[in-house]
């Protein structure tokens, strides 16, 4: 049978789409007291599809993140999804966009979000959910995807393909289980840390009615102010829900091994972000320095190089990648492959917007292709901003059901681009007047 070429893509566009979250103190956290969640967004289109992608901001520099995306327009013009791997290379290796990197910040964001619409477009073009998609990929096709540059020392393309062999046999019971049963998630929506002393009670009894049995409070303001939320959240929750902690960066070493100390009577099951994202030696001395509780990291770490470093360094017990921080989702599998090799579990980080319907995917994909394992493996969720979305995530019972549309569930609704996009959409318009978010928060 001829196989039908793919469409050539013919247009792209960008939106700066910013939600005012900051006027609830939704998202807020030790470092981020004021955020407004928003998405440089990126439409791609062929005469019979769409493909969407983001990278995720919160707020201000969402411009900035939008221009970025624009740049790369002449990479995917005229070309395919079955280019998909040469255009993830072409746009990472550009000499002179690797310069403003290399790899990391503003311009590599903007290549993870073309890179995952170009995914949600081959999804669409398929007829499967990427996980799926992605499933069902032969370990070879899968192993094309990944970049071994500064991974070989590491994992070599030899090892990844025996990671991904080894998990064939079993995919389809793996698909099964997915399809009946969802996958375990955490919430953050009872933590942040703007939120009074009654709303945490509230939230933490919502979430176990709501089947959740692990959920995560920011950290790292105050001191006394975490030991009275960390005690009213075990009170709350009793002893058989996990309780980790985030702090977002906030701590230099010693200070963060001294903070997390200080709560450990309150059992954190992991303390997330102690230090800065770089600083793998750092990482690693606190895991050393407050084990048994354990570090988790990933949000803000900026590509496959540094999660390999603190892989080696153990520098932490639990990976979180992110959707749209690295290099979209071939970067994010060769992410997969290293922690399958190393042997640590994937709890991927969410929230935003949109992180969750994407992440989930990547979730799946690892458990059906990559390491066949849930045991201590959670996605984060917080139940906010998916009715923005096409195909919004679905959440019972404490876990993601497994998504069946096609794509990456990365498509927001037309109404909500015209209404959220800045600064003219109406929406913007309307709150043009009202008081900064730091007039009315409420610390209690």
């Amino acid at each position: 049978m001829t196989q039908v070429a793919a469409p050539l893509i013919t247009g792209m566009e960008c939106h700066d789409i910013r939600f005012p979250t900051s006027l609830e103190l939704d998202g807020s956290d030790a470092m981020n007291p004021d955020p407004d969640y928003s998405a440089a967004y990126v439409v791609l289109r062929t005469s019979e599809h769409e493909g969407h992608g983001f990278a995720f901001t919160i707020g201000r520099g969402n411009d900035v993140q939008t221009a970025a995306i624009k740049a790369l327009e002449p990479y995917v013009l005229g070309r395919s999804t079955e280019e998909l791997g040469a255009l993830y290379r072409e746009m990472t290796h550009d000499s002179q966009l690797r310069w403003l990197g290399p790899e990391k910040g503003v311009m590599h964001m903007a290549i993870s979000a073309v890179v995952n619409a170009l995914w949600d477009l081959r999804a669409k073009e398929a007829g499967l959910p990427l996980w799926l998609l992605l499933g069902e990929m032969p370990p070879e096709q899968i192993v094309d995807l990944v970049d071994f540059r500064y991974l070989s020392d590491a994992l070599t393309p030899q090892e990844a393909l025996d990671i991904l062999r080894a998990a064939e046999p079993t995919r389809r019971e793996r698909i099964e289980h997915l399809k009946a049963n969802g996958y375990p998630a955490y919430t953050t929506s009872p933590g942040w840390l703007g939120y009074g002393d009654d709303k945490l009670r509230r939230l933490c009894l919502e979430a176990i009615e709501d089947g959740f049995t692990q959920i995560k409070l920011k950290v790292g303001a105050d001191l006394d102010d975490d030991v009275r939320r960390m005690r009213i959240a075990r009170e709350t929750c009793g002893d058989a829900v996990r309780i980790a902690i985030d702090a977002n960066q906030r701590w230099d070493v010693d200070a963060a091994v001294a903070w997390v100390r200080a709560l450990a009577e309150y059992d954190p099951w992991w303390v997330e972000e102690p230090t800065s994202p770089d600083d793998v030696l750092g990482h690693a001395a606190i895991a050393r320095g407050i084990a048994p509780i354990k570090v988790a990291t990933g949000e803000h770490v900026q590509n496959r190089v540094v999660f390999k470093q603190l892989l080696q360094a153990k520098g932490l017990s639990y990976l979180q990648i992110d959707a749209a921080r690295v290099g979209g989702v071939n970067e994010n599998i060769a992410i997969l492959l290293l922690a399958a090799k190393f042997g640590v579990p994937v709890c991927p980080h969410a929230g935003g917007v949109g992180l969750c319907e994407l992440v989930q995917h990547l979730a799946m994909f690892d458990y059906v292709a990559v390491s066949g394992s849930m045991e201590d493996r959670v996605i984060e969720y917080v139940d906010h901003l998916h009715e923005h979305f096409v195909s919004p995530v679905v959440v019972a019972g404490g876990a993601y059901r497994a998504p069946l549309d096609p794509g990456f569930s990365s498509a927001m609704r037309p109404e909500s681009i015209t209404d959220y996009s800045y600064p003219g959409g109406p929406i913007w318009a309307s709150t043009a007047t009202a008081p900064p978010a730091a007039t009315q928060r409420n610390h209690g």
